[in-house]
């Protein structure tokens, strides 16, 4: 099957500041550097990593809400990182975000209709009274009631806030979702509801979604594929049940060890793996593999000479020289 969107050689640098401080460091923060990965229509891929790595800044590339340095992001067969605004315009319809902050990310000076609507009344998608009728459904929709519609975002809960995010993704019908860690503020329990809610929402529309999070119980729960990335890059990328059951990059297998099991017996007698160090700067990123400074397989060619995303087994890539379970 094609893939609705398909990534290849996104790059993004910030460039240092010239403060009294941040002048010493000069060169550029190297968020995304050559990252590469497509979605199937319909499908749900989850983006995992520690916090810094550069997941959301992606997101936003691929959104252009933030403008890439290289690379091309082709959605329906068309690069969005090259198309004029009026042509961007349509295409962002079908391209919709969830945030990761259910509080920061409602304006507080609107009532929840107003913030439904939004998308509409900036896409000047059918009448007022159009736009009212489609706002209450999706109100609906998302596990809220009609008569919250006039109430301000102060009013409600962080789950619920968040389930007003979702209502106002679908307000234009999209094709592709990008949830940016959009639990990862929420209690456990309300955790469950909203990824329920989005799988549900996925069988009903057929949507496809990218799945951003650190928290790997969580993109198990709800993805088909699953990308590891690692200082800006992806290291790791298969099929969840594949990738969970048989990791081969060691960043990922220290991942998995962090994750806790149900069963407190198999927990008690596992081992967790440690790492060592702190995440390098992305300013100045290791030479070769840029995990080589945490890892215990390392080698001299793993400082010398960086391992391309390559096929490790049957449908899983990972970029190591000394691969797991191999």
């Amino acid at each position: 099957m094609a893939a609705l969107l398909d990534a290849s050689g996104i790059v993004k640098h910030f460039p240092v500041g010239k403060g009294l401080i941040l002048s010493r460091l000069g060169g550029t923060v190297k968020a995304v550097d050559g990252v590469s990965l497509q979605v199937e229509e319909g499908k749900t891929l989850g983006l995992v990593g520690e916090s810094g790595c550069g997941k959301s800044t992606l997101a936003r590339l691929m959104l252009r809400l933030i403008k890439a340095d290289k690379g091309e992001v082709m959605f329906d067969g068309r690069d969005i990182l090259k198309l004029p605004n009026k042509e961007l315009q349509s295409v962002r319809r079908s391209m919709q975000i969830i945030f990761q902050d259910p509080y920061a990310s409602l304006n507080p000076r609107m009532t929840v209709g107003a913030i439904v609507m939004e998308p509409m009344v900036i896409h000047k998608d059918g009448s007022k009274e159009e736009r009212r009728h489609r706002a209450i459904e999706l109100i609906r929709l998302v596990g809220l009631q009609p008569e919250h519609f006039t109430r301000y975002p102060h009013e409600f809960s962080g789950g619920q806030r968040q389930r007003i995010g979702v209502a106002r993704a679908l307000a234009l019908n999209p094709r592709l979702i990008i949830c940016d860690e959009p639990v990862s503020a929420l209690d456990v329990s309300i955790q469950a509801q909203i990824l329920n809610l989005l799988k549900e929402l996925q069988g009903e529309f057929n949507l496809t979604y990218i799945f951003i999070a650190h928290d790997l119980s969580v993109v198990r729960h709800i993805s088909d594929e699953v990308a590891v990335m690692y200082l800006g890059k992806i290291v790791e990328r298969a099929e969840h049940e594949l990738l969970y059951s048989s990791p081969k990059h060691p960043y990922t297998v220290a991942l998995m060890s962090a994750v806790p099991l149900p069963d407190p017996v198999k927990e008690r007698e596992r081992q967790r793996i440690i790492l060592e160090g702190d995440v390098p700067s992305p300013i100045d990123p290791p030479t070769g593999c840029r995990f080589h400074t945490r890892c215990w397989k390392k080698q001299d060619i793993c400082a010398e000479e960086e391992p391309p995303l390559e096929e490790k087994a049957p449908g899983h890539l990972a970029a190591c020289h000394f691969p797991e379970n191999v």
